[in-house]
């Protein structure tokens, strides 16, 4: 039961400081992401967070022929795959170029896309609004609302962003043209990584499940994931009952006014 609590207390503060992180700091979500497991890896070395391991189940974990082969073979096929759009943009078009940027920016969402569209969607929003400004945070939303009201998954909003950033911005003579490469990019590098991880880690996943350390560090990721979900939550909420929100920079911190 005392080990129970404590693992519940750090998760709460996990997630807190997961949302104060987003919302107050301004922090990138894969720091956050990095922070959150760190902290895991640390309560369970100190005995905070004890996960008991868990032996793999026959049949589970285990693999035929060589495991490093198998992992190259399949690096040799996906890696060209992902990154050759992108490669290809930047070697035609300059590394400035807005194809190259959404190539590059969703290829690391992809990355660090734990806990679902929800929590994703708050980086993807704070870089594409505040940072890029391929789109404005009431379009955001109208990208939000889109997707939910279709059968898909929610994370096709890239597919919204991709579409109005190269609309926007690409130099070229059509920009319906530009709007749907950049729709189809940012789609490409945003599944086409999950293919790689599924192939990747699915040997190994039961495996990995007995490792108390890793186990821990994936449960305060996924408390952080609360924290970043409310995150998102405070944000669509904020930019639909206020007609003009801004931040404002005091103290270290960015306050939304």
């Amino acid at each position: 039961r005392a080990a129970s609590g404590r693992k519940a207390k750090t998760s709460a503060c996990v997630a807190v400081l997961a949302f104060a992180a987003l919302f107050l700091f301004a922090v990138p979500f894969p720091l956050v992401v990095l922070a959150s497991g760190a902290i895991g890896v640390v309560a369970s070395r100190i005995g905070w967070i004890v996960t008991p391991a868990s032996a793999p189940e026959p049949g589970h974990g285990t693999m035929h022929g060589s495991g490093t082969t198998r992992a190259l073979r399949l690096l040799a096929i996906v890696l060209p795959l992902w990154f050759g759009p992108t490669l290809a943009c930047a070697w035609w078009l300059g590394p400035s170029d807005v194809f190259t940027r959404l190539g590059a920016f969703f290829s690391q969402t992809a990355v660090v896309s734990f806990g679902g569209a929800y929590a994703v969607l708050a980086y993807v929003a704070q870089r594409a609004v505040e940072s890029y400004g391929w789109l404005s945070a009431p379009e955001m939303l109208d990208g939000l609302g889109l997707a939910e009201t279709t059968p898909g998954p929610l994370i096709m909003v890239v597919q919204f962003v991709g579409f109005l950033a190269a609309y926007r911005h690409a130099d070229v003579s059509s920009p319906i043209a530009a709007g749907i490469a950049g729709s189809l990019l940012a789609s490409w590098v945003t599944f086409v990584p999950s293919f790689l991880w599924i192939f990747l880690g699915a040997p190994y996943v039961e495996r990995l499940r007995g490792e108390p350390r890793l186990a821990a560090a994936l449960q305060c990721i996924m408390a952080a994931v609360v924290g970043v979900i409310a995150n998102l939550a405070l944000w669509c909420a904020l930019h639909v009952v206020f007609a003009r929100v801004a931040i404002v920079e005091a103290a270290g911190l960015y306050l939304t006014v």
